[in-house]
């Protein structure tokens, strides 16, 4: 008897989601809006445009790629419907690209919900924004290593994340991120037990100045922080053992480098002071 063996080849995920907005009338107008696969763009008022992942999250061999176009003298804020979740690999690396893009003189919060990592996952994301002449923007980022509520411990990770901010041709900000399976438990010198992340950085003219009001709100018990501002840029990172005091002081903040409200998709589920 002979015995036949069957490969199963597994489907992966694919998305891009593109907008570009426009001057038009001293207002944004939508230029361009580009769909595909699994991602997928929503523009509410403001502008305020919401990209999601259709396919819930991603694993080993999916690629997803978000990208705007802010033009010149615009204002616009960017995040993303939920949580990014990057599940088990049982092959290959999830491979994220983001590239966002603000003309001149125009400003962009880019705020997307944190990315969670579970157990055994495996991906890579490049995230650049690139500002002209004169445009200044927010960006976020934050990371959660499995979710202490459901009992999830990592013991196996690939993640790579590689963050920049550049003024034309030229960085301005650069953040690599590196995490395997040796480094989440290697001490004070990487993590420190930590299993929630997140950094906020602000740059444009006078950045500086948000410092000390930055720092004043720095007040969430359980997140360890630590905020500089140098060269026209705001740097603040936080560390937490578990996403919802990060989360908490995220938006913390968010109201006081914004002076407004946060995004709609932005459900909190307690008043923040």
């Amino acid at each position: 008897m002979l015995a036949a063996a069957i490969t199963t080849r597994q489907q992966r995920t694919r998305g891009e989601a593109y907008v570009s907005f426009i001057a038009r009338g001293g207002r944004a107008a939508l230029h361009g809006l580009r769909q595909q696969g699994s991602a997928k763009a929503i523009i509410l008022p403001g502008p305020e445009v919401v990209f999601l992942n259709t396919a819930g999250g991603l694993t080993g061999g999916d690629r997803l790629r978000y990208a705007l176009d802010l033009g010149a003298g615009l204002r616009a804020v960017a995040t993303t419907q939920t949580a990014e979740r990057i599940y088990r690999a049982s092959e290959g690396v999830a491979r994220i690209d983001l590239q966002l893009g603000v003309g001149a003189g125009g400003h962009l919060d880019w705020l997307p919900q944190e990315t969670i990592l579970f157990d055994a996952s495996a991906a890579e994301r490049r995230s650049t924004i690139t500002l002209d002449e004169g445009a200044s923007c927010l960006a976020l980022e934050a990371v959660v290593l499995g979710r202490a509520a459901m009992g999830e411990t990592l013991r196996q990770l690939h993640f790579r994340d590689t963050r920049q901010i550049r003024r034309g041709a030229h960085p301005v900000f650069l953040e690599p991120l590196f995490l395997d399976s040796a480094r989440l438990g290697a001490g004070a010198a990487v993590l420190g037990g930590a299993r929630a992340i997140a950094s906020l950085v602000m740059v444009g003219q006078g950045a500086e100045a948000a410092l000390a009001p930055a720092r004043a709100a720095l007040t969430e018990p359980g997140v360890e922080s630590g905020a500089s501002a140098f060269d026209g840029k705001l740097v603040i990172r936080l560390l937490a053992a578990d996403g919802w005091p990060l989360r908490r002081q995220i938006a913390r903040l968010l109201r006081v480098l914004r002076r407004a409200p946060l995004p709609r998709v932005w459900q909190m589920q307690e008043n923040v002071a």
